[in-house]
């Protein structure tokens, strides 16, 4: 691949009609780092996280009183529909018209499928419209690294404003910033179920423990604390033991979402009276001093595990995990050792700073390859593929839909180690079928409008196979041709 074809797919998102990287690609890049654009247009009027969480907590307000209305039998019947926690499951499909309860979940399922839908189209407009995609990509990048999962209806509807609040304003600075912003935004609070943990000896847990008969209603819980560690910093099998993970989780306690928590945090607007923001109830802090690797944490309340935090967003295991991410992400499956070591080296001279790892990529020669190092995944195949086409308008639900199909939905990987970043995970054959089913879809959209010969030649410059244009040269139809661009070898790679 030429150098021009390089920055153009393998840095940025695919090209787009008349794109031209210039005589110097790498400074093409270089400057993307400067006229990256925090809230492009295409993101405008997308609600806030706080909004959206407040919601939830209304939400959950208004389905308790719905259930209190109803006879014991019906809310019984109610409770057993919506399933233990309100608002996680989807409403069912032929809920009763007089059950208040039915009803409510219901119209909040599918205004969170509109929020959601909403979000992920701002999120693709904002990848084909953008003239500094390389940028662009970078916040795909991260925001699958501190990846979250809409598998449950309030994580659903925060899953946009995650991205566009805790990563896309972080893009230019440190590590440092981003790692805070992330672990302190509702959507991964409640993703992980951080809003559940309370400290065995802290004051409502000691308050609920003297009522005569009191239940245990307060438990600790350790899945923030375990996937900062494993995923978002240091790493697997980098050292820390299951007792790291379990005094990081008591450090964590309190860090919760006003209006989420349990108890009389459950009903605590927060300092400024509104549900939905972060928020750290000091009720429910395991105090006492922590031990976590190897060393002593005597700080009180919130400042416990802000301080875990700032040590672990330099350490030398975190930059190597995230040196290697990136080297996997610009540079081939299995990450060139001598990259990572320098992208290593750069995070912890500057202490994390993020501008200064991504022109350490631009300058790498592993990253400029001439062999393709990467398989597409289904959202970076249709995202190219939309930029070539020269996309500017999308219809509504149409990404969602397309994202659905090929395997890849927008924010839900199921998991919170996020999508799978090699090739084996999307390379199979009915996954490349499904492909070529959804370039004939769009090529049919183009109305035998596009040349695709020029096209394929402006997108791929010096860098189509003669195989490739010949395959297009050959198609019956424009749309064909065009068709056979977006599943040809140089459109599936990068």
């Amino acid at each position: 691949m030429a150098h021009k074809s390089i920055a153009l797919n393998r840095f940025g998102l695919g090209g787009r009609p008349g794109e031209d990287p210039g005589a110097d690609p790498r400074d093409w890049l270089d400057r993307q780092l400067q006229y990256y654009t925090v809230a492009p247009a295409a993101l405008a009027g997308q609600p806030a996280g706080a909004d959206l969480a407040a919601r939830f907590v209304a939400y959950r307000e208004q389905l308790q009183r719905a259930r209190k209305a109803l006879p014991p039998a019906e809310s019984r019947r109610s409770n057993l529909k919506s399933g233990a926690e309100p608002g996680m499951v989807e409403a069912p499909a032929a809920a009763a018209e007089d059950d208040p309860a039915a009803i409510l979940r219901k119209q909040f399922s599918q205004q969170t499928r509109q929020i959601y839908n909403g979000a992920v189209t701002a999120r693709a407009l904002a990848a084909i419209t953008s003239p500094a995609p390389f940028a662009e990509r970078l916040v795909h990048f991260w925001a699958n690294h501190f990846a979250i999962s809409g598998d449950k209806a309030e994580v659903t509807s925060l899953a946009g404003a995650f991205e566009f609040e805790a990563i896309r304003p972080h893009l230019m600075g440190s590590f440092r910033d981003m790692l805070f912003a992330v672990e302190r935004h509702p959507a991964m609070l409640s993703f992980l179920d951080q809003t559940r943990s309370v400290g065995a000896n802290s004051p409502i847990a000691v308050r609920a423990g003297n009522r005569p008969n009191a239940r245990r209603a307060f438990g600790l819980n350790e899945n923030l604390a375990r996937e900062i560690l494993e995923l978002h910093t240091l790493g697997v099998r980098t050292g820390y033991s299951q007792s790291d993970v379990t005094e990081f989780a008591r450090a964590l306690t309190g860090w919760t979402i006003a209006g989420f928590g349990r108890g009389a945090a459950s009903n605590y607007g927060g300092p400024t009276g509104r549900p939905g923001n972060f928020l750290f109830f000091a009720p429910m802090h395991e105090p006492g001093t922590r031990t976590i690797l190897g060393r002593s944490w005597p700080q009180a309340g919130e400042a416990q595990a802000a301080a875990v935090l700032d040590h672990l967003a330099t350490h030398p295991a975190t930059a190597t995990h995230i040196a290697t991410k990136l080297a996997r992400h610009f540079a081939g499956d299995t990450p060139p050792p001598k990259l990572v070591d320098r992208l290593q080296s750069v995070f912890v001279q500057t202490g994390g700073d993020l501008p200064s790892l991504y022109r350490a990529l631009i300058a790498a020669p592993e990253c400029w390859a001439p062999a393709p190092v990467k398989f597409k995944s289904p959202w970076e195949w249709s995202i190219s593929a939309m930029r070539a086409l020269g996309m500017q308008q999308l219809q509504p639900n149409a990404v969602p839909g397309l994202m659905n199909q090929l395997g890849q939905p927008v924010w839900k990987p199921g998991s919170p180690a996020g999508w799978d970043d090699v090739a084996g995970a999307w390379a199979a054959p009915d996954a490349v079928l499904r492909r070529v089913e959804a370039s004939e879809r769009l090529a049919q959209r183009t109305r035998d409008l596009i040349d695709p010969r020029q096209r394929a030649a402006e997108l791929f410059p010096q860098a189509l196979s003669p195989a490739t244009a010949q395959a297009i040269a050959r198609a019956e139809s424009n749309s064909q041709g065009v068709a056979l661009m977006l599943v040809a070898p140089e459109f599936l790679r990068r």
